[in-house]
C-alpha cells in the first residue's frame, strides 16, 4: 500500500455550490469521432500484434484529425459535395523482422467499418478521404517498452503523468450524460430517424435550476419541409424534458437547436446526421473525459486517452482506474459520499507503482476509520494494473 494517501474532502461539494457547468458530445461529433476512430485503431493494432508476436508492441495512435467536407442539405434530401478528410496519425511497429505489417491498411479499413457502424447516413466510401500518417516510434521508448516484455514483468510508465476520477456523478451529470444516450439510442433512432449522431448536450445549474441545451443535427432526408422539422424538433423536445424531468427533482429546462431561425429558413439540418459534413472539424482529446463528460467543476486530465497503447500509457491507464477507484469506493463503503481519486506515474518505473495515488473522501465519520478500507481497494486496483489491457481490448472501457 506504498504511497497511497486517503484525505477528506473539506472543500464544499459541488452539488450545493450555486452554480455547475456540464458538457457531453455524442458519438457524431467531430472530436468524438477522432477520439473512436483512434481507440478502434489501437484495439485493432493490439489484436494485430498479439497475433504476430504473441504481445502488444508499442504504438501510440493517439493523433487524429477531422477536417470537415461541404454540404448541401435541403428538406427532403441533400448532397455531400466535397468529402470529409481524416487524418489516422501516431507511431506503431510496422515491421515484424524484415515483413511489413499493414499498418496503414489496417486504419483505413478501421475507419470504414465504425463510421458504416455508427453514423448510419455517412457512407465511408462516398463521404470519405481517409489518410493514415503513422510511423515507427522512438527507439527510446520502444526500447522501455521491450524491456518488461523481454523479462516478463510490471509493465514500465511510458510518462511522467498524472490520471484523475471521481464518483459518484451528481444530477446534473446524470441527466447531461444520460440525454445524449438517450438521443443516440437504438429506439430513438427507431422512432426519430430525422434525429442525427451529432449531438452536444451542454448542462448548466443555477441552484436548483437546470438548463439543457441540445445541438442535435437533423438528418435532411427524413424532414419534408420547415413545418415538419419544427414538429418533429418539438416531439423531441417533448421526450427529452421528460427523461430529464425523471432524473432529478430539480427544475429542468430544455433548449434544442437555439441557433434556429425559423422565419429566415435557417435551420440545423445536415445530409449525413453530423456538422463534420460542412460546420465543424474534429481532433482527438478535445472531448469528453473516459467517464463521458466535461466536467470543469470537477478535477479532469487534458490527457488524449483514445488511442494510446492500453499496456503502459498512464495517460490511458491511469484516467480510467483512477475512477474505478473512486467509484468502488462510492459503491462498497457506506460511509463515504463521495470519493475523488489522484495518480501520478513517474517515466521508467512500474505502472502499479505510481509516486502517489490520493483518495479523497468525503464522509461525516472519523477519516481514520475508513483508511485501511479505502486503501485497501485503492490497492487491489494498482495491483490489476497489468492486467487493464484486456479490458481495454474487449472494449470494457469508454474513453470517448
Amino acid at each position: 500500500m506504498a504511497n497511497i494517501v486517503v484525505t477528506p474532502m473539506t472543500f464544499e461539494p459541488v452539488y450545493s455550490q450555486d452554480a455547475e457547468i456540464v458538457e457531453r458530445k455524442g458519438v457524431g461529433h467531430p472530436d468524438t469521432i477522432c477520439d473512436s476512430l483512434a481507440e478502434e485503431l489501437s484495439v485493432e493494432l493490439s489484436k494485430l500484434y498479439l497475433e504476430e508476436f504473441g504481445a502488444i508492441m508499442h504504438h501510440n495512435v493517439d493523433k487524429a484529425l477531422l477536417v470537415g467536407g461541404v454540404a448541401n442539405p435541403v428538406f427532403g434530401g441533400g448532397e455531400v459535395i466535397s468529402p470529409i478528410e481524416i487524418y489516422v496519425v501516431g507511431r506503431a511497429i510496422d515491421h515484424k523482422g524484415d515483413k511489413p505489417l499493414p499498418v496503414e491498411e489496417l486504419a483505413i479499413e478501421v475507419t470504414r467499418k465504425w463510421v458504416r457502424e455508427n453514423i448510419r447516413n455517412l457512407d465511408p466510401d462516398r463521404h470519405l478521404i481517409i489518410k493514415p500518417r503513422i510511423k515507427p516510434g522512438s527507439r527510446d521508448l520502444v526500447d522501455l517498452f521491450l524491456r518488461f516484455q523481454e523479462k516478463g514483468e510490471v509493465p514500465l510508465a511510458n510518462d511522467t503523468s498524472f490520471g484523475v476520477g471521481f464518483a459518484p456523478f451528481d444530477d446534473l451529470e446524470r441527466v447531461v450524460f444520460e440525454t445524449e444516450q438517450f438521443l443516440n439510442s437504438p429506439q430513438l433512432k427507431e422512432e426519430h430517424p430525422e434525429v442525427g449522431e451529432d449531438i452536444k448536450v451542454m448542462g448548466v445549474r443555477i441552484k436548483d435550476k437546470i438548463r439543457i441545451t441540445i445541438a442535435c443535427a437533423f438528418v435532411s432526408k427524413f424532414v419534408n419541409s420547415l413545418e415538419d422539422y419544427l414538429s418533429k424538433k418539438e416531439e423531441v423536445h417533448r421526450k427529452v424534458k421528460e427523461l430529464a424531468s425523471n432524473l432529478t427533482d430539480k427544475g429542468v429546462e430544455v433548449f434544442i437547436n437555439t441557433a434556429d431561425d425559423p422565419q429566415g429558413g435557417s435551420v440545423y439540418i445536415t445530409v449525413t446526421g453530423t456538422s463534420a459534413e460542412q460546420g465543424d472539424d474534429g481532433q482527438v482529446g478535445r472531448g469528453n473525459r473516459v467517464n463521458g463528460l466535461i466536467t470543469p467543476y470537477r478535477p479532469m486530465s487534458l490527457e488524449a486517452a483514445a488511442g494510446k497503447n492500453p499496456v503502459s500509457h498512464i495517460g490511458k491507464i491511469y484516467n480510467v482506474v483512477a475512477n474505478l477507484i473512486a467509484d468502488r469506493v462510492v459503491k462498497e463503503i457506506e460511509e463515504v459520499e463521495e470519493a475523488y481519486c489522484y495518480i501520478v506515474s513517474q517515466i521508467g518505473k512500474p505502472i502499479n507503482e505510481p509516486q502517489v495515488c490520493d483518495v479523497k473522501v468525503r464522509t461525516n465519520k472519523d477519516i481514520k476509520g475508513l483508511e485501511d478500507k479505502v486503501k485497501e481497494i485503492a490497492s487491489q486496483e494498482l495491483e490489476e494494473m497489468p492486467q487493464t489491457w484486456k479490458k481495454f481490448l474487449n472494449k470494457e472501457f469508454s474513453v470517448a
